[in-house]
């Protein structure tokens, strides 16, 4: 974990060093609409792969013990990661990235 830390460090001081401020932000926009996306995308996601097996263990489309409750544990495995940790660890990255750029500003200018 320490190599993604230090990128999501380095990526705004490189880029607002080496290409200016003009090019930071447009590495801080895209960066945070693609993370933004990819965030909501995961808590759905993982969220729906929760409610699947739920829905699945209450009768529905063989219940219990069945091949569909099989692949709903299977999902529900990467689903919980998904929503608890890899969406709302993106929210971090961002805030990261944004404050490193707003630190670092009187280098860039």
């Amino acid at each position: 974990m320490i190599l993604p830390g230090m990128m999501a460090i380095a990526a705004p001081i490189i880029v607002g060093v080496a290409l200016g401020s003009h090019a930071l932000a447009g590495l801080l926009v895209g960066s945070i609409s693609a993370g933004f996306l990819v965030a909501i995308m995961m808590a759905n996601a993982g969220g729906a792969w929760d409610n699947t097996k739920k829905y699945i263990e209450q009768g529905h489309s063989g219940g219990k013990g069945s091949f569909a409750h099989k692949a709903a544990v299977t999902g529900d495995t990467v689903g919980d990661p998904f929503k608890d940790t890899a969406g709302p660890a993106l929210n971090i990255l961002l805030k990261l990235m944004a404050i490193v750029a707003v630190v670092f500003a009187p280098i860039f200018m």
